[in-house]
């Protein structure tokens, strides 16, 4: 075998930048490849990083490579000699990257899209798995697999390939960042407020304040089309405007509420604009005298026609509406400049009269002040323009239909912002240069020589209006709303100026609307709207939204009261600008890794200010249309917080979660520990909790809201198929535990054997102060059948644990913990049941053909439902014996969830008989102080003499008062060390018996090898050692048999092994007569150090 790493490689100019050469297995090719090698040398070119055209890095390229790269830049992130490292030769290849024989892929941006992506299909890079293990010798990969892999077609693979084909067969429209953003921006931002109000803002606040107002509006929007910019160049945009923004930031809480009131406001907005547009209109027919019913019909009936047409226009598609935008923008253009001409187009006698004079500096200073009346001020004046600066979302809004929205929508919203905002300040200003304040309209009102006047700068230039200063005038900044149509050089184009913005901005808004509805309906966020998530066409459009949007926008023109809902729009959108500044800001905060907005110029500070600003604005314009705003939108949180949607987005909310746990977990470590302090931490040895629920509501008993509590499994075997099914079920088994309310993790191991891998858990689980200080088993119900193995890891663990200086909790329950043969029961059951309930809709469906087939179709049917029938009763007799298997566990089922279930009136008796630090007494108290335990009381028994009974109970009694725990009675036991009855030691050394090694009945060499081949067998001399000891297990059986039969839970002391001296099985033997016959048991063995303190 050769390798094919032959200069012609380099020089190739067809070959990839990064070459991924087929390694052949027959000399043949070689040889060709040798001649074919030229004699020139490959060619390199030095890199520069101080070339002032490329400022930032300087690419070298082989020969014939340049080309290539250029083709890069211009079409994006694929070109088409880019080649996926993975190729195919034959039926047997090694894949060869750099000239080496590995798996590992170059860099390829296909690894790193979302399944479904419809820019490109996902590609799967080799596992971890496949290039760490070790390969096999001559590995054959099929060509299939290798095209299957290349072409990106995974698990998810079918639903990429759908998308990406249906992308080519009907053919995007998208549009660029003017077309799609600038143009959409300056149409929304430029409304009728421009050519009917400005002037009056003018005239009320000044040139300087007006020009103050306009900055201060401009502020806000700057702020977040900043703020707008950074989210939206921080990874891919899909559809959805600001509420995707929103809700992929600050996560579906936030982007559900503000997505929905955005979208609602969006439509009446339509409304809105089609009204202005309606009574533009009407004020026409009515100068006319050309009126079709009255004032007010006239509006619901030209706004009728005006959303039809508008609603064609955009059901027709985004290209249609596009080109409408783009000529109502020239029309709206024209309409500005043919402003700024009138302005120095020499005035006449009756422009005059209404107050146009063209530039002059008198006007501009004595315009240059304040001058409010009628009750306004400046907030008020504010109040009602900011409305004019809103509409920078108009091009997020359709970010779906962007070429490129991460360029696009930074790009074209903060031009519009510039753009219009001069324009505004440059309108208001050669208004208030040009005309007065006040004026008559009547030519005659001029100075007559020897006249007094009151020194204005009308008076000044030949006319007297001091008669307005006591009646109403109609003409000047201050009467006149149409200022500009008077001083501009042709009046009807600035109607048809307010014709375009009126209609723009409802052609915007209703786009709008159906397009944020759609993705807040495919994100499924709210139960019940995915009917209108479905799109039509090639450009996936809201066809049903845009009816919706249609109807809200026909209700609200047909009421007509524009007027009091205008305000709560308005809030509706300032909502949603703090919202977006708020999420540029909260993502900076959280200090996420994911965070790496391309766009730089924002500042998070700012940001915040931004949000805080809107949030005043809001109160500016109207108090309680803001009240309106947060409450709603207070709901909506509530509510999608409540439902929970299923969604992850990687939101900052989540980014935050981590930082704030991480911060209070650091802090944590600082405190030192203290006795007042400790809580039982528990590492409950549960495996899956869904097959211990008993042991793990037990533990969540007295660890809920008060300590850690760590379910635990450890997995053993292969470690291949040990890691995999460990990470597969990771996040389903802590799901469970979610689901079911359970406050606890989920930890698993991967180990060579059970001790080990809970030696790992005893040592590792925890973080900082928040790690375990009591281990939580079961007890090993089968030790008797189980293998000698188990039963020495078992004990093992036990050891193991106080090793660490854990304290022990081992429970035991009359039926033992493990629910595994229900839980299969349970899921055989459901799947009968699937099958059946999969079945009859299928007979259901087929019932009808099968009918209209006449005799055949009978025979046919008949056949169908004996085969049913026979299925059907093969389906029952299962569901019988399964219902037989789950009636034998149902005494199980019943044990399982005792612990759930409130208990009764009784008692919980603790049987404190060593001192252990209290954990033994502190336990029960806990689980008193719970609800479904707080009817049980504390019964103490505690051994003592005969002759100090009393003296040990006043004892026992001062110190429970000084631990401050209540308790029924105590009961002191005198006869503990006294021998059991022959029945019961009888019972114990009948237990004991197969696993005593008998060494004194056998000669010496025989019981040393005995003693070798089963070191784990308990020899005579050991038993006779612990005789007292296992005497005094069995006594106690016997006394709790007599004092406590009758109690709710029992919790005694766990008795301790000694390492080295008591075998494994004589251990288990003290276990299993001490707890025999009994209500659920908790042996505890405290670490030996204080948990309780009576000291304050």
């Amino acid at each position: 075998m050769s390798m094919n790493n032959t200069p012609n490689v380099f020089l190739d100019p067809n070959a990839n930048r990064f070459q991924v050469n087929i390694i052949n297995e027959d000399h043949d090719n070689n040889e060709t490849a040798q001649e074919d090698v030229g004699s020139d040398p490959p060619h390199y070119e030095e890199t520069s990083f101080t070339d002032e055209t490329h400022n930032r890095l300087r690419i070298s390229y082989r020969p014939g490579k340049r080309e290539l790269y250029d083709n890069f830049r211009q079409n994006g992130e694929k070109t088409e000699a880019s080649l996926h490292p993975y190729d195919t030769h034959s039926k047997m290849y090694y894949l060869q990257t750099f000239g080496h024989n590995t798996m590992d892929p170059v860099p390829k941006i296909d690894y790193y899209r979302n399944t479904g992506s419809v820019s490109g299909n996902k590609l799967n890079r080799p596992s971890l798995l496949e290039i760490h293990e070790q390969l096999a010798k001559n590995i054959a990969v099929s060509t299939g697999s290798v095209e299957r892999v290349a072409n990106g077609e995974s698990s998810a693979g079918d639903e990429t390939a759908a998308s990406k084909e249906e992308e080519n067969k009907t053919g995007f429209v998208k549009f660029g960042w003017v077309k799609g953003v600038l143009v959409r921006c300056m149409l929304n931002i430029w409304g009728v407020m421009l050519f009917i109000r400005l002037s009056w803002i003018v005239g009320q606040a000044g040139i300087g304040l007006g020009v103050i107002i306009i900055l201060l509006a401009t502020m806000v929007t700057s702020i977040t089309g900043l703020s707008t910019s950074a989210i939206a160049t921080n990874g891919f945009v899909r559809g959805g405007g600001a509420y995707y923004l929103i809700s992929r930031s600050l996560g579906p809480e936030f982007g559900g509420s503000i997505g929905l009131i955005f979208a609602f406001a969006n439509a009446v907005a339509v409304a809105m604009y089609v009204v202005g547009f309606a009574e533009t209109v009407v004020e026409l027919l009515k100068e006319s005298d050309t009126l079709m019913v009255d004032e007010s019909n006239d509006i619901r009936i030209i706004g009728t026609i005006t959303v039809v047409c508008l609603l064609g226009i955009s059901v027709a598609g985004m290209e249609w509406e596009a080109k409408a935008q783009v000529i109502l923008l020239i029309v709206l253009l024209v309409a500005i400049v043919n402003f700024f001409i009138g302005t120095v187009i020499p005035t006449n006698t009756e422009k005059k009269a209404r107050g146009f004079f063209n530039y002059q500096a008198s006007i501009f200073a004595e315009n240059f002040g304040p001058d409010f009346r009628s009750g306004e001020g400046f907030f008020s004046v504010f109040a009602i323009f900011f409305p004019a600066a809103t509409g920078i979302l108009a091009g997020a809004n359709i970010s779906g239909d962007l070429k490129d929205p991460q360029s696009a929508i930074p790009q074209g919203t903060m031009l519009a912002i510039l753009i219009t905002t001069i324009a505004y300040i440059a309108v208001a200003i050669c208004a208030a240069s040009c005309v007065v304040r006040d004026a008559t309209g009547n030519v005659n009102d001029t100075i007559v020589p020897g006249m007094s006047c009151n020194g204005s700068s009308a008076c000044g230039l030949g006319y007297d209006f001091s008669r307005c200063a006591s009646q109403p005038c109609d003409y000047g900044l201050m009467n006149n709303f149409q200022v500009m149509s008077m001083v501009s050089g042709f009046g009807p184009l600035i109607t048809a100026g307010i014709f375009s913005a009126t209609l723009s901005s409802a052609l915007a808004s209703l786009v709008s609307a159906p397009k944020v509805f759609q993705a807040l309906c495919k994100d499924n966020v709210y139960k019940g709207l995915e009917f209108f998530a479905k799109g039509y066409g090639k450009n996936n459009e809201p066809i049903r939204g845009y009816v919706l949007t249609f109807a809200i926008a026909m209700a609200f023109i047909l009421i007509a009261e524009l007027n009091t809902i205008a305000p709560i729009i308005s809030n509706f959108f300032l909502a949603s600008y703090a919202l977006i500044n708020f999420s540029c800001f909260h993502a900076s905060y959280a200090k996420s890794p994911g965070w790496r907005p391309a766009f730089r110029y924002y500042n998070m500070w700012v940001s915040l200010f931004g949000a805080l600003l809107c949030c005043g604005v809001m109160f500016v314009i109207n108090w309680w249309a803001a009240l309106i705003t947060y409450a709603i939108e207070l709901f909506l949180y509530i509510y999608v917080t409540y439902k929970k949607p299923e969604v992850n987005w990687g939101s900052s909310t989540q980014a935050l979660y981590f930082v704030n746990a991480l911060d209070s977990a650091l802090a944590l470590t600082t405190v030192e520990d203290h006795v007042k302090n400790f809580r039982p931490q528990c590492l409950a040895l549960t495996g899956a909790p869904m097959v211990r629920p008993a042991l793990l509501d037990i533990t969540h008993a007295f660890t809920k809201n008060n300590g850690l509590c760590i379910c635990c499994e450890v997995y053993t075997g292969p470690r291949k198929l040990c890691v995999k099914e460990m990470n597969s079920g990771m996040e389903k088994k802590q799901a469970w535990l979610t689901k079911n309310k359970r406050k606890a993790f989920y930890a698993a191991v991967a180990a060579d054997s059970f001790r080990d891998g809970v030696k790992s858990l005893l040592q590792a689980s925890g973080l900082g102060r928040m790690k375990p200080n009591t281990l939580v088993i079961g007890f090993k119900k089968d030790w008797r059948s189980a293998p000698a193995t188990q039963v020495e890891n078992y004990v093992g663990i036990i050891h193991d644990a106080f090793d660490f200086e854990l304290g022990v909790i081992i429970i035991r329950i009359s039926q033992g913990f493990d629910i595994s043969q229900v839980l299969q029961v349970q899921e055989e059951l459901e799947k009968l049941e699937q099958e059946r309930l999969a079945l009859e809709a299928t007979i259901k469906e087929n019932d009808f053909e099968e009918g209209k087939r006449g005799i055949c179709g009978f025979f046919k049917k008949a056949s169908t439902l004996n085969i049913s029938k026979h299925e059907t009763k093969e389906s029952t007799i299962n569901t019988i014996q399964s219902m037989h298997v789950g009636e034998f566990n149902q005494r199980l089922l019943e044990a399982s969830t005792q612990f759930k279930k409130k208990q009764g009136k009784g008692t919980i008796d603790i049987w404190w008989l060593f001192d252990d630090g209290g954990l033994t007494i502190l336990i029960p108290y806990i689980l008193t102080i719970r609800k479904k335990w707080k009817n049980c009381k504390l019964r103490i028994f505690t051994g003592g003499k005969v002759n100090r009974i009393e003296e040990e109970k006043l004892v026992m009694a001062s110190l429970l008062s000084k631990f401050r725990i209540k308790f029924a009675d105590i009961n002191i036991i005198c006869d503990i060390n006294i021998k059991p009855n022959k029945e019961s030691w009888k019972f114990f050394e009948e237990m004991i018996e197969p696993y005593r090694l008998h060494e004194s009945c056998k000669d010496m060499p025989t019981a040393e090898k005995l003693k070798r081949e089963t070191p784990w067998k308990i020899t005579d001399a050991e038993l006779e050692a612990f005789k007292e000891k296992s005497y005094r297990q069995v006594r106690l059986n016997e006394l709790l048999q007599e004092h406590s039969r009758a109690a709710n839970l029992i919790v005694l002391s766990l008795p301790v092994a000694r390492k080295g001296a008591v075998s494994d099985y004589l251990y288990m033997a003290w276990l299993e007569i001490l707890s025999k016959n009994l209500p659920p048991v908790l042996m505890v063995r405290g670490n030996h150090k204080n948990v309780l303190t009576f000291y304050s």
